[in-house]
């Protein structure tokens, strides 16, 4: 698991959950594919915002684009607005968690 900062959150057309974001880690920037769209009024509020992400997945392809990482969050299995896992203060992109 890895820190990263949301640079930009594009909807994916034809799909009512799915936003793309693009994450900087530092040494490189990755593509991400998360089902956040409903979460928040406005998904772009998440952009510049650092959080905890699933850094050594496998790639995967969801509704033709591919997901590099995963976004990490807590709430949703709980039935409650999912909230981001973030540094408690900036840290540098690519950090690792544990």
């Amino acid at each position: 698991m890895r820190i990263g900062t949301i640079l930009e959150v594009v909807p994916i057309e034809n799909a009512d959950r799915l936003m793309n974001l693009t994450v900087d880690f530092g040494s490189e920037q990755r593509t991400v594919v998360a089902g956040i769209r409903g979460e928040r009024a406005d998904p772009r509020v998440l952009v510049g915002r650092q959080a905890l992400f699933y850094y050594n997945v496998p790639r995967r392809t969801i509704r033709g684009h591919v997901s590099e990482a995963m976004l990490c969050d807590v709430g949703h299995a709980d039935g409650i607005l999912p909230a981001l896992l973030e540094p408690e203060w900036p840290i540098p992109n690519g950090t690792r968690a544990g």
